[in-house]
């Protein structure tokens, strides 16, 4: 659910929807149904800066499109509380999480309810003086979206773990488990930098790969001062960013597959198959979407695809991470290789 909420949110920036809905009622279920109410909401929209500056031809039938897209976002991250709450607190009434679970669980509510609030102030940003959402808001709704995701992904996979004794891992297997754990990490940052080029709408301009402007380093990076600002405000700046950042993964996750090749468990070594063969598909999106300048189904396979990435860096993390105390996790509920 949260997967399909993350690419939902790449719905609505990619078709300017987040700005639609100007007041944040997280406790409203029920959309317009009636002719006033769709004015009222219309009538609060004509006051933002996207209507005045971009959307003035609009009617309320047009609004309606761009509406819909937003209330089933924002409606969608309630039903995600709502599924982890009921069963949560029916679990809880069973007694069948111990205390450490229980907190963690707790400690996942919360931060899917502050994602929640996060989101508001991101789009409390557009509905000021400029009508588009702040790029630093973006991305870290974005980041606090994907650390939500990555904390339900390892939850789960802790619990589908079954314990027993293992020998202690060699400095091989140390070196690998901390390169995989790297990995996942390096895909978060690669997508934290995809934020900025979707905030500052990078990806209409430079549309050609390998070449940048005409050349493989163009002029103009790193114009702006203070130095640091190029990062996340020059828009040649963060585009070539994120193009190299996600060369950079490419390669990582290639070397992290040549090293599997020595993995004794056969599920790290699937799951590193698989984690190199996303990881060309995802630049191949990546280079498509830009070629042919951000048609929303490919944007939106993009986005997609960087979380499946993002699962399989996990997982494979996960499965060869390193024994905590006299116990380690085996590995995945998988057949073994015959």
């Amino acid at each position: 659910m949260v997967f399909a909420m993350v690419v939902l949110g790449g719905a609505t920036r990619l078709t300017e929807s987040g700005l639609s809905m100007v007041e944040w009622q997280p406790f409203t279920l029920a959309p317009p149904l009636t002719d006033d109410a769709w004015l009222r909401e219309f009538s609060g929209y004509q006051q933002s800066p996207q209507f005045q500056k971009e959307n003035s031809w609009m009617t309320v039938e047009d609004f309606k499109g761009i509406y819909w897209l937003e209330y089933l976002h924002r409606l969608w991250g309630r039903i995600i509380g709502v599924a982890f709450a009921v069963p949560f607190m029916w679990f809880l009434a069973k007694r069948a999480v111990d205390g450490r679970l229980g907190w963690k669980l707790a400690g996942l509510f919360i931060l899917g309810a502050a994602q929640g609030a996060l989101g508001w102030y991101m789009v409390a940003s557009g509905l000021v003086d400029r009508p588009d959402v702040s790029q630093y808001r973006l991305a870290a709704h974005l980041f606090a979206a994907l650390v939500l995701y990555a904390a339900l992904i390892w939850t789960a996979l802790d619990l589908f773990r079954t314990v027993r004794p293992l020998p202690a891992p060699q400095p091989a297997d140390a070196a690998f488990a901390r390169a995989a754990l790297g990995v996942a990490v390096a895909v978060l940052v690669v997508m934290v930098s995809g934020a900025f080029v979707a905030g500052l709408d990078a990806g209409l301009i430079y549309n050609t790969f390998p070449l940048m402007d005409g050349h493989l380093v163009p002029p103009g990076l790193y114009t702006m001062s203070p130095w640091a600002a190029n990062i996340f405000e020059n828009i040649m700046t963060v585009q070539f960013n994120h193009r190299v950042l996600a060369m950079v993964l490419v390669a990582l996750v290639a070397g992290l597959w040549l090293r599997s090749r020595r993995c004794p468990a056969p599920p790290a070594r699937r799951l590193a198959d698989a984690l190199f063969a996303m990881s060309l598909l995802q630049a191949a999106l990546g280079i498509s979407t830009l070629l042919l300048i951000v048609p929303l189904p490919l944007a939106l396979a993009h986005q997609g695809g960087a979380l499946i990435l993002f699962t399989l860096a996990l997982c494979l993390a996960h499965a060869v991470r390193l024994p905590s105390g006299q116990q380690a996790a085996a590995s995945f509920h998988m057949k073994p290789a015959e």
